[in-house]
């Protein structure tokens, strides 16, 4: 029988969604590169202070995934990240559909952002099957 690693699965996801994601940040960044400004006024970094504490929790969830995917293993913490899975892929659904009004569209970016929903999709499948054979699994053991 095939041995079944979704912890493994759910880590190699979630790693390659922050990929993505830190990719998709790094795009807009791209005309810096091409002598462009990108710059920012100080009004502005105000502005968007909360903005950028969102974005760091946004990072910082897909990290702490990986960390306690790893470490730890409960019933419990199974279904707190099938639910954190739905969260983004309905966050990445919302920021897809945003990026569309954007004018002009970067096509470039909506691709990206695509794969992202994508990987997301494909989280929340492995993540319900870890659930469920969590499940399973203590069922066949009697626990």
């Amino acid at each position: 029988m095939r041995d079944i690693r979704y912890s493994e699965k759910i880590i190699a996801l979630w790693t390659a969604f922050l990929l993505g994601t830190l990719f998709h940040t790094q795009l807009g960044l791209m005309p810096l590169f091409h002598g462009q400004s990108v710059a920012y006024s100080q009004d502005s970094i105000q502005a968007t202070n909360g903005i950028f504490w969102l974005m760091l929790g946004f990072f910082s969830f897909p990290l702490l995934a990986i960390i306690t995917t790893l470490f730890w293993d409960s019933q419990r913490y199974r279904m707190i990240h099938f639910f954190l899975t739905i969260i983004y892929s309905v966050l990445n659904l919302i920021h897809l559909l945003a990026d569309l009004s954007v004018k002009p569209i970067f096509w470039y970016q909506i691709a990206l952002m695509l794969m992202l929903f994508l990987i997301g999709l494909i989280l929340n499948l492995v993540s319900y099957q870890w659930l469920k054979y969590f499940r399973k699994e203590n069922i066949s053991f009697g626990v």
